[in-house]
């Protein structure tokens, strides 16, 4: 028995060791699952073997950073760090940062008789307006022997002038079946039994969003071998479906009382935050069958309140059972 704890403590702890999110990563372009039209265009610039300036925006999680260090492998092999800087932006984002360590790197000539160098400014919308001034100077200079590639999630916050000078690539959230076919392989590899119903659970919580779907596949995984249902919805603080169904059905049959207590249920099950309860029964809301359009429309507008009061500082269990008492009136009028 003892040797037995021991060896799934051991496995416990290799699962933990690397990142599934790294350890999994594409590590070339024609290896990216999803946004076809995002591969197809790097591909063709994988194989010449040049690029201009690019700009990647996107929600997070949908394969930004990955297309970015694949196509850098892709252009210089396996030597390709040589002729990388990788800054992340929201660490470095001042203009001193820009014109010291990014100008520094620019100047200096290709490593191994390349034709270019590779900075690749991770969460670019976070430089200042002043440090993407300065860029937009280095890149005019330096465009000969240096190629840049951003990353950012709102593209509205990198000044047009940069913007002009690159080709700007729009990834979108991730599809459900390439989620659902990237966990079952991330699966296959790690040697884990993964339900079905797991499976599917794992693409509902992600919401395309590739990074968050592997984490918690492995946070799960490092639990039991066998993946189940329940545990991705307890270990990703998340209620399933049925869960927020019941919720709203309480608000409508129960009342207030029975209502509320089910809510306290629910977070103290799956560890929920005020904000995290509003927006999971904001996205399940639609799926209510039993809800007439209009009420639909009225509770995203009270969700959307109490979300404001909990983000300003409101207090979460005042807020929270104010939009309980607001939802049943409004499902019981």
């Amino acid at each position: 028995m003892g040797m037995f704890i021991e060896h799934c403590r051991n496995r416990n702890t290799n699962q933990m060791n690397e990142l599934w999110v790294e350890k999994h990563r594409p590590r070339s372009v024609s290896e990216i699952k999803g946004q076809p039209a995002v591969v197809e265009r790097l591909s063709v610039y994988a194989q010449k073997k040049s690029f201009p300036h690019l700009l990647f925006a996107g929600p997070p999680g949908t394969g930004k950073t990955t297309a970015a260090m694949a196509l850098t492998r892709d252009v210089f092999g396996k030597e390709f760090k040589q002729n990388l800087l990788e800054m992340n932006a929201s660490d470095e984002r001042k203009l001193e940062d820009i014109r010291n360590k990014v100008k520094q790197f620019a100047r200096t000539s290709p490593f191994g008789g390349a034709k270019f160098k590779i900075i690749f400014l991770d969460e670019a919308d976070a430089l200042t307006n002043d440090a993407q001034g300065a860029l937009r100077r280095i890149m005019e200079q330096y465009a000969e022997t240096c190629r840049f590639i951003m990353s950012c999630n709102y593209s509205s916050k990198i000044i047009e002038p940069i913007q002009s000078r690159c080709a700007i690539f729009r990834f979108r959230p991730l599809g459900d079946k390439d989620v659902l076919e990237q966990v079952q392989e991330v699966s296959a590899s790690e040697k884990i039994v993964i339900d079905d119903e797991a499976a599917n659970a794992v693409v509902a919580i992600s919401l395309g969003d590739m990074r968050k779907a592997l984490t918690a596949l492995q946070v799960a995984a490092a639990i039991d071998g066998h993946v189940t249902r329940n545990m991705i919805y307890e270990t990703t603080a998340t209620a399933p479906p049925e869960a927020l169904q019941q919720y709203l059905l309480a608000c409508r049959e129960d009342g207030f009382h029975a209502a509320r207590r089910r809510l306290r249920e629910l977070l103290d099950k799956f560890g929920l935050a005020g904000t995290d309860f509003v927006n999971q029964l904001h996205r399940e809301l639609y799926n209510t069958d039993f809800l007439s359009e209009l009420a639909k429309l009225d509770l995203t507008e009270l969700m959307a309140e109490i979300d404001f009061r909990l983000v300003e500082g409101g207090g979460e269990q005042l807020q929270l059972d104010a939009m309980t008492a607001r939802i049943c009136q409004a499902l019981t009028q």
